[in-house]
């Protein structure tokens, strides 16, 4: 692990990620900014933004690195909302001074902000600088060149766009992702009901008949004690179970679509511009194509 005073190799800077001082990401560390009288690294820029497009200061003061991982000091919040500052030209005092003002902390040094900084000592700027081995290596001379060289580089630039300015606003990306929101469980358990149904039985009764004998006919008689008997049957219910199948049970999904409302807060840049005869006024993007000169 290495502490924020101990970094003296900018070019392991260059591309870690970088992580706020509550260990959320922010992003990828994309340049260095050395001291111009002790050579040490003490800014950085990390990329911010949704498509990290956003490049924004982040001071090295109390700032440790853990493998490839750089723990800074500052917000998440901090970083994003830093002062928008040109990460390819040098990093002057007045701009310095905004810096450490926006990040509430003293400079290492105790004075106002009177020192410089260097170009990018690191890495992959928009200009295909050489990295940070070279302007280590050859210490405050080689930075003073580059400065010269961004500065004349600026210079040309400044030239060509002094009349153009570019203004930005956020928009709404909004999209979808699947997530569990709840389990469907089919299961079977036995229960006990009762089932009556009727069923139709007979039995047997006996009842006595009676049959006069005729004349005529040729039957014995016998005076004495006899006996007869007959079986009586009957009929009886009869319960017995079996098993049948009678259903199939299972579940399925059906995909439901609606339609959900999102609303958040988008940032804008608005124009405003001082006429010639002090006229003040503000534009936004339905400002096209109108020029301002005299009036005659």
């Amino acid at each position: 692990m290495t502490q924020g005073e101990a970094f003296t190799n900018p070019d392991g800077l260059s591309g870690l990620t970088a992580y706020d001082q509550t260990g959320e990401k922010i992003g990828s560390v994309e340049q260095v900014y050395l001291d111009d009288r002790s050579g040490r690294p003490e800014w950085v820029t990390v990329k911010t933004g949704l498509f990290g497009m956003k490049q924004s200061f982040v001071p090295l003061a109390g700032a440790r690195r853990q493998e490839d991982q750089l723990h800074l000091a500052a917000t998440k919040e901090a970083v994003k909302d830093a002062p928008r500052i040109d990460a390819d030209q040098h990093l002057e005092p007045g701009e310095e001074h905004e810096l450490y003002a926006h990040y509430g902390i003293a400079r290492p040094d105790g004075t106002a902000g009177t020192q410089s900084r260097t170009a990018p000592a690191a890495g992959r700027d928009r200009a295909g600088t050489a990295g940070a081995a070279g302007l280590a290596g050859a210490g405050a001379g080689a930075g003073m060149g580059r400065e010269r060289e961004l500065a004349s580089r600026g210079a040309a630039a400044e030239d060509s766009k002094s009349d153009e300015m570019i203004r930005s606003e956020e928009r709404l990306r909004v999209g979808t992702e699947e997530e569990e929101v709840g389990r469907a469980r089919l299961r079977k358990v036995v229960v006990t009901e009762n089932v009556t149904t009727s069923v139709p039985v007979s039995h047997e009764e006996v009842r006595v008949v009676r049959e006069p004998i005729r004349e005529g006919d040729r039957t014995r008689a016998n005076i004495g004690e006899a006996e007869t008997e007959v079986t009586l049957h009957a009929e009886k219910a009869v319960v017995r179970k079996e098993t049948v199948p009678v259903e199939r049970v299972r579940l399925e999904t059906e995909k439901v679509t609606e339609t959900q409302e999102v609303s958040d807060t988008v940032r804008k840049e608005q124009v405003e511009f001082d006429g010639a005869k002090g006229e003040r006024g503000a534009k936004g993007a339905d400002w096209r194509d109108r020029k301002q000169g005299p009036r005659h």
